[in-house]
């Protein structure tokens, strides 16, 4: 029986950290060591722990996550990398393939997204012994990308997602799906499933609201997680 792949997630944001280490532990043939939230606390646990895989956020407070990977390839570690990042910098993702990174998951993402990327890194990793030929070496290279963009539930488009996710990362003390959906040109209904979709994916977090007078029902705000 081949051993599990063992992850370390390494995220400052300790919501987002736990549902990536649940996420980590739903995919078969992996196993999630133990989090870290920040750059210090990773090197510290790869001191003690054997780690196959990073799931890293580039953005730490004691440090960029690169600058974190490079520390590490100097050091002797070799883990893989998948970078975790709401970054769309491409000079960041040209200069992470010389440090090790062998995929990049862009935030918000799902269970889905994160574990098709599991799952080639895996079949990537499972490539052995010596091609036969230049097809063989572009199988095992074709297993790290992803045919394409990964699907969001039903009903959800990327465009209107972005849109969702800067109203919301601009307000920080939060807005309620009906602020949302002025802001976004949505019904109020659309946005609660954007907004509940971003919980799922560990980048939003909701919270109870009463209502004012005239209006005391319960409602519910919703607050960014990076």
């Amino acid at each position: 029986m081949t051993d599990p792949i063992r992850v370390l997630v390494v995220e400052d944001d300790p919501v987002a950290a736990d549902a990536h280490l649940m996420y980590v532990g739903r995919v078969p043939g992996f196993t999630a060591v133990g989090k870290a939230h920040t750059g210090a606390e990773a090197r510290r646990a790869l001191d003690h722990t054997p780690v196959d895989l990073l799931l890293l956020d580039l953005h730490l407070p004691d440090g960029h996550g690169l600058q974190l990977a490079r520390s590490l390839r100097a050091a002797g570690y070799h883990a893989d990398v998948i970078a975790v990042t709401s970054a769309r910098d491409l000079a960041v993702v040209r200069e992470g393939v010389s440090l090790g990174v062998v995929q990049y998951v862009l935030k918000p993402f799902t269970f889905a997204t994160l574990r098709d990327r599991l799952v080639r890194y895996a079949e990537f990793r499972a490539a052995a012994g010596e091609a036969s030929g230049q097809d063989e070496v572009d199988r095992a290279l074709a297993a790290l990308r992803a045919p394409g963009p990964a699907a969001l539930p039903k009903g959800l488009s990327a465009p209107t997602l972005e849109r969702v996710t800067v109203t919301l990362r601009d307000c920080a003390d939060g807005l309620t799906a009906a602020r949302v959906a002025e802001a976004v040109g949505i019904s109020r209904i659309t946005a609660r499933r954007y907004l509940e979709h971003l919980v799922e994916a560990g980048r939003a977090a909701r919270a109870p609201q009463y209502g004012t007078v005239g209006r005391p029902e319960l409602q519910y705000r919703w607050v960014t997680k990076g």
